[in-house]
């Protein structure tokens, strides 16, 4: 077990970008890099942490938003080279690791009431 992890760090990129913490509840922007044909754009992406599963490199989590009253998921790798940057707009007070049950709720319901974070 221990040689599968000295074999993981030893092929680990060099150069890791920092992110901010997050975890599940919280609102977060991702500027998520786009090639569409020949071109390069920078898209937006807002919505809930409703997981994150892995670990070291390997960890990603899923993002929930709300497109004209239409639920979409999406999984970002944590390494991967086309996130810009993440943003942490709320902290979000759960008691859960995965909030699959959001899925269910719809309109006020599917609020998620929000944590006091002191800066230092």
């Amino acid at each position: 077990m221990d040689l599968i992890k000295v074999a993981e760090a030893a092929f680990a990129p060099e150069v890791s970008k920092q992110h901010p913490e997050f975890g599940p509840g919280d609102t977060i922007t991702i500027a998520y890099r786009i090639k569409e044909g020949n071109k390069e754009r920078i898209q937006q992406y807002r919505g809930v942490v409703i997981r994150i599963s892995g670990e070291g490199n390997k960890k990603r989590f899923t993002v929930r938003k709300m497109s004209d009253n239409i639920g979409v998921e999406r999984i970002f790798p944590i390494e991967s080279p086309f996130i810009e940057s993440i943003e942490v707009n709320k902290y979000g007070k759960v008691r859960r690791s995965k909030l699959y049950y959001l899925r269910a709720l719809t309109g006020k319901k599917a609020r998620i009431k929000e944590r006091r974070v002191v800066n230092k």
